[in-house]
């Protein structure tokens, strides 16, 4: 509530703000923090690891993205340059060649200045032609 003063002739109001309601509340405030500060523990992120599994596939096919964006077939030692039109056709013809279809597993392999883009149109490109096993390549760095 603002106070009076009265001087001379009229009554005018003054129009400061009392401080004292204000820092009595950020004291305690201050003190709350405090107190509850130490008491928070820290989260912990749960960071995905490279797993490890239980035996290796029978075959793996390696779709290689190289530097400038082109595709590569890798099926053991055999490497040939394809286009991304073509990929799905001979990954399952691959598949189909080794016999069992779900034990070849296909991994993309990027070059690391290659765009996530390029990455994720090959992946999508392999699970619309129903490719059940496909995976990223990680290479270890100690």
């Amino acid at each position: 509530m603002p106070s009076l003063v009265s001087r001379g002739r009229g009554r005018r109001t003054i129009n400061e703000i009392n401080m004292v309601p204000f820092i009595d509340v950020m004291l305690v405030l201050l003190i709350i923090f405090m107190v509850t500060a130490p008491l928070i523990t820290p989260s912990v992120v749960d960071l995905p690891s490279v797993g490890k599994a239980a035996r290796k596939p029978d075959q793996v096919i390696e779709v290689i993205v190289g530097k400038d964006e082109s595709l590569s077939l890798k099926i053991e030692d055999d490497t040939r340059r394809i286009k991304l039109a073509e990929l799905a056709a001979n990954v399952k013809r691959a598949q189909f060649a080794a016999g069992k279809e779900a034990s070849s597993a296909v991994v993309i392999s990027a070059d690391k200045n290659v765009k996530y883009e390029t990455v994720v149109k090959v992946m999508d490109t392999l699970q619309r032609a129903g490719v059940q096993r496909v995976g990223l390549s990680v290479q270890m760095v100690n």
